[in-house]
C-alpha cells in the first residue's frame, strides 16, 4: 500500500535519475508504532532489489545484517518493522549514474517530508548517507531552522548529538548497497549508529557516538 496522497511525485522535474524506477516505500498501518526511521539515499536501480521487494532483496539483505552487526536479533525484514523501524529512501527515483544533483534532492525532500509528517511518535532518525544529510536538512533550512547536520566528513559529524523535531538524529553511513559487504570499518560506523538509534527508542539515552 503506497500513500500517493502524501508523497507522490506528479512533474518528476529532476532530470538525472530514472523517473520509472519511482517508488514510495509502504506506510506501516499502525503509524504510531514508528520509533525510528531510517533514510537511505534513493530507490533501487533494480525494481527488485529495494525494500519491499521480497526474496533476496539487496536493500533488505543488506539492511538486516547492518541490524543484527548492531545487536539486534533479526533474520527479516518483518524482524526490522516490528522493531518500530521505517524504511525510506531519500529520493524516490533511481539514480542514472554514481551521484544525485544537490538539486534532486532538494526537490525530492518535499516529498520526504509530507511522508514523514505521519509519524508522531519518532525518537530517532538514521541518515544513511550524504544524500539522506542534504535531505532533512533542507526539510529544515525550509522552516528557517539552521542544518541539522552540520558541514563536515561524516566520520567526524557522527560524534555530534543532533536533534530534529524532539528526536535525536545520527548521521551514518548507506547500508543498501554492494559496498556495504565491502567497507569494514564504514559497517562497524553503522552498526554503532543503528545501535545507538535502537537504545534511544527503547527510551536508553545514549552519549553521543565516539
Amino acid at each position: 500500500m503506497r500513500d500517493d496522497d502524501c508523497c507522490g511525485c506528479v512533474l518528476f522535474p529532476c532530470s538525472d535519475v530514472h523517473h520509472a524506477g519511482f517508488f514510495v516505500s509502504p506506510l506501516p498501518i499502525d503509524r504510531e508504532r514508528v520509533r525510528i526511521v531510517l533514510i537511505s539515499e534513493c530507490a533501487a536501480t533494480d525494481p527488485g532489489d529495494h525494500y519491499f521487494a521480497g526474496g533476496d532483496s539487496l536493500f533488505a539483505r543488506a539492511t538486516i545484517q547492518a541490524f543484527r552487526e548492531a545487536g539486534a536479533d533479526v533474520h527479516s525484514l518483518a524482524d526490522i518493522l516490528d522493531l518500530g523501524v521505517y524504511l525510506t529512501a531519500a529520493v524516490k527515483c533511481s539514480k542514472m549514474g554514481y551521484g544525485i544533483r544537490r538539486e534532486t534532492v532538494v526537490e525530492c525532500s518535499r516529498w520526504l517530508e509530507r511522508e514523514l509528517d505521519p509519524f508522531p511518535n519518532v525518537r530517532a532518525y538514521l541518515l544513511m548517507g550524504d544524500v539522506a544529510i542534504l535531505a532533512l536538512n533542507s526539510i529544515a533550512r525550509r522552516h528557517g531552522l539552521s542544518r541539522v547536520i552540520p558541514r563536515g566528513p561524516t566520520y567526524k559529524v557522527r560524534e555530534g548529538d543532533f536533534t530534529f523535531r524532539g528526536a535525536r538524529v545520527f548521521p551514518s553511513y548507506l547500508q543498501a548497497g554492494p559496498s556495504y559487504f565491502i567497507e569494514r570499518s564504514k559497517r562497524e560506523m553503522i552498526a554503532q549508529d543503528i545501535a545507538a538509534a535502537l537504545a534511544v527508542a527503547a527510551g536508553r539515552e545514549v552519549m553521543a557516538v565516539a
